[in-house]
C-alpha cells in the first residue's frame, strides 16, 4: 500500500475518532450508536473500491454522474444514470464487495445534473448537517446526511425515535424537496 493511503488511514482514523468523541445523547444511545474505527475505514474502503468498480464496469457507468456512500456497510448509490440497465450494472458492480450488508440503490435515469445543482446540494447537506448537531434533540454526530438534486438521504445507526427526531428536524430547513431514511435502527 502506497504511503501516501497509509498516511489518509491514519489522518481519516484520527478525525474519526475525535468527531465520535463529539456525539451527543445518553450513554445507552451513545454506546449503540458510535461505529469503531474499524468500520468506519471499511467504509472508505468500500466507497473507493465501489467508486472504481462502477467506473470500469462500463462505458456509460464512467461517463454517468453516481456518488457512493457508505455508512456501517450500508451503501447508498444516488446520481444519475443514462438507463435502467446502468442502473442494476452499477448494483451489479458493487454487490460482491467485502463488508458490504445491503445496498439502497437511488440512482435516477436522467441527464447528469449541473455543477450549480450539486453545489446547491452541498449547501443544503451542509444547511441539514449543522440543523441536526445545533439541536440537542437529534443525534447530528451520528447521521450522515447526503443529498442529490434536492433529495436529501439521512443515514445513520439511530433508535427510531432518535430517526424520527432528525427527519423532522431535516424537514424544517429551507430547500429541502424530500427525505428519504436509509437508517439502521439499533432498537
Amino acid at each position: 500500500m502506497p504511503l501516501y493511503r497509509i498516511k489518509r488511514i491514519i489522518m481519516l482514523s484520527i478525525f474519526v475518532t475525535l468527531a465520535n468523541g463529539c456525539s451527543t445523547g445518553g450513554p445507552m444511545s451513545e454506546d449503540l450508536g458510535k461505529r469503531t474505527i474499524g468500520t468506519s475505514i471499511d467504509d472508505m474502503m468500500i466507497t473507493s473500491r465501489a467508486k472504481s468498480n462502477i467506473k470500469s464496469a462500463s462505458e456509460q457507468l464512467d461517463k454517468a454522474h453516481i456518488d457512493v456512500t457508505s455508512f456501517s456497510g450500508i451503501v447508498l448509490l444516488t446520481g444519475q444514470v443514462p438507463s435502467e440497465e446502468a442502473k442494476h450494472e452499477a448494483e451489479q458492480a458493487i454487490e460482491g464487495l467485502r463488508h458490504v450488508r445491503l445496498i439502497h440503490n437511488e440512482l435516477e435515469m436522467a441527464g447528469p445534473t449541473s455543477i450549480p445543482s450539486r453545489m446547491n446540494d452541498s449547501y443544503l447537506s451542509t444547511k441539514v448537517k449543522t440543523a441536526l448537531i445545533a439541536d440537542s434533540n437529534t443525534q447530528g454526530g451520528r447521521t450522515k446526511v447526503v443529498t442529490e438534486n434536492g433529495v436529501v438521504y439521512l443515514m445513520g445507526l439511530l433508535t427510531r425515535d432518535e430517526a424520527e427526531a432528525a427527519v423532522a428536524k431535516a424537514r424544517e430547513v429551507f430547500g429541502v424537496q424530500k427525505i428519504v431514511k436509509v437508517f439502521e435502527y439499533i432498537n
